[in-house]
């Protein structure tokens, strides 16, 4: 009886020590740095790399967070510079996290490579798409969500409205959104100072420097169309997140649009001490918070309320 009790008690250790030797812990979380400007050391300690906790093309969506989320940046950003707050922060609450960088002159070098949402939008649309269609592909996923910073609230909606991206799209999360277009620091009225200058923003040289900036001009051919026929697309589930401080959506309105599929949200209203603008909204916890709560409507979770200077955010 006694040789047993030994003998099984052997047994139980060496299961034991085994298992403690074959298993493995839980990776602690990514560090969430609440600063939109973190994102620039990471690019240039690692060009043309990820945001941690993103494109990790092994990771598979769980039955909590079905949807892969696609991040697409603003403009001038890229999907490392773009996403140092919200690649982490997905990460660590369990969603397969993804974001390109688009519209980019990749002929050119090293640091103008890095610079992305410049080429015409319709251009950049077909990348997301194809973007999108590998990240399915991937993780075996129907559809993704998509969050969006400044145009990346605009161009992936022409993906959905006119490339068949409406059936691959869940819910679609805008931050600083410009439903109608944009003076982005009165570039109208700048474009037209270069005019009298005998600088044309269509010149050869000004349209491949930046094709997407005179599209969000509002009242462009561009904007036109995007607005045709409703601007949201139905069986998408819109959420657009504003800042009244927004300095390059002007006005901040512009990215208000009401609809029977779509939410807006002023992260003023949930605290009066947000005082970010077009860059810090993609950087900051109060804006963080609602698109949690955007993503995951069955599981909504207080909203803190913080100081928030503009652009760090």
């Amino acid at each position: 009886m006694r040789g047993r009790i030994v003998f099984g008690a052997l047994i139980s250790a060496a299961t034991f020590f085994l298992g403690a030797g074959t298993s493995s812990a839980a990776p602690p979380p990514l560090p969430v740095p609440y600063q939109f400007l973190a994102g620039v050391p990471l690019e240039l300690g690692n060009p043309g790399g990820s945001a941690p906790g993103s494109n990790d093309w092994s990771c598979k969506p769980t039955a909590q967070h079905p949807e892969p989320v696609v991040l697409v940046h603003g403009t001038g950003g890229n999907r490392q510079t773009n996403w140092a707050t919200y690649a982490p922060l997905l990460a660590n609450e369990g969603y397969c996290v993804f974001a390109l960088t688009y519209g980019a002159h990749d002929e050119l070098p090293w640091p103008i490579s890095a610079i992305g949402a410049m080429r015409p939008m319709e251009q950049s649309a077909q990348e997301l798409s194809d973007f999108v269609d590998r990240v399915l592909a991937a993780t075996g996923a129907s559809k993704v969500d998509i969050i969006g910073h400044s145009q990346g609230t605009l161009m992936p909606n022409y993906w959905v409205k006119f490339l068949g991206g409406a059936d691959k799209v869940d819910k679609y999360v805008s931050l600083a959104p410009l439903w109608h277009g944009e003076g982005s620091f009165d570039l109208d009225k700048n474009l037209a100072s270069f005019r009298k200058l005998g600088v044309d923003a269509m010149t050869p040289g000004m349209a491949q420097l930046c094709g997407a900036c005179s599209q969000m001009i509002a009242g462009s051919t561009f904007m036109a169309r995007m607005q045709a026929g409703g601007v949201y697309a139905p069986g998408v589930t819109y959420t657009n997140i504003i800042t009244r401080y927004d300095d390059v959506v002007i006005p901040y309105m512009s990215g208000y649009q009401e609809g029977p599929n779509a939410t807006n949200i002023f992260v003023q209203d949930h605290c009066s001490q947000d005082y970010g603008d077009h860059l810090s909204i993609a950087g900051e916890p109060v804006a963080a918070a609602l698109v949690l709560n955007a993503l995951d409507p069955a599981h909504q979770r207080p909203v803190p309320c913080v100081f928030v200077p503009p652009v760090v955010g």
